[in-house]
């Protein structure tokens, strides 16, 4: 059904198209039209469906909300993995939670903004590396802004934790921030997942001597 739609647009496109023909043709209105074609195709092939709206949402606000409590509160509380995405993760709280974690058994790993770790004289990157957590860094964007932790994929009780709040002092005490922490959701947890995998298969690890 959807290559049906995406070739009745590209149909229609190219009829449009026909406006740049003859005498008094307008090439502009052509490729306008032909844009138009490929435009369709290209937001096609990179949709995905939706997701089902179930399981529990926890919204926090900075400021005033204690964003960092409770992405401590859900580390705290993980049984058998954490796949981080970070930007910077500078909070000595939630690099605490994260080797205890990794201590109780959890398998911790994370992925993080290169060009952000070596532009920082406080990121806990390099702590956590060498304390025997699998560190992968990211070079291939312009900034890999995403700010992501992924708990007990697979498990029954799976969340994902994100939003524009940054792992850092920074977020919670300076910034206006929002966090979500979505629950009960085990296929965006896997969508996550699919992400999370996508990015580390680009990145390049991280030594425990740094």
């Amino acid at each position: 059904m959807k290559a049906k739609h995406e070739a009745a647009a590209v149909r229609e496109a190219m009829a449009v198209s026909s406006w740049g023909r003859g005498p008094g043709s307008r090439p502009i209105k052509r490729t306008a039209a032909l844009f138009f074609a490929l435009l369709c195709l290209t937001v096609g092939a990179g949709a995905t469906p939706p997701l089902p709206a179930i399981g529990t949402v926890e919204v926090v606000f900075t400021p005033w909300d204690d964003a960092e409590g409770a992405i401590v509160r859900a580390l705290d509380e993980a049984k058998k993995s954490l796949h981080v995405q970070a930007y910077v993760l500078t909070s000595r709280s939630i690099a605490q939670a994260l080797q205890s974690a990794q201590s109780r058994g959890v398998a911790v790993e994370i992925l993080a903004d290169r060009d952000m770790m070596e532009r920082s004289d406080t990121s806990l990157l390099p702590r956590l590396a060498g304390g025997g957590i699998p560190v992968w860094l990211e070079t291939r964007y312009a900034a890999a802004h995403n700010k992501v932790i992924l708990i007990d994929v697979g498990q029954p009780d799976a969340a994902v934790i994100t939003g524009s709040y940054n792992f850092s002092w920074s977020a919670q005490a300076r910034n206006a921030e929002n966090l979500l922490i979505l629950r009960g959701n085990p296929a965006l947890v896997q969508r996550y997942l699919d992400n999370w995998l996508r990015h580390r298969s680009e990145a390049e690890k991280m030594s425990k001597a740094k």
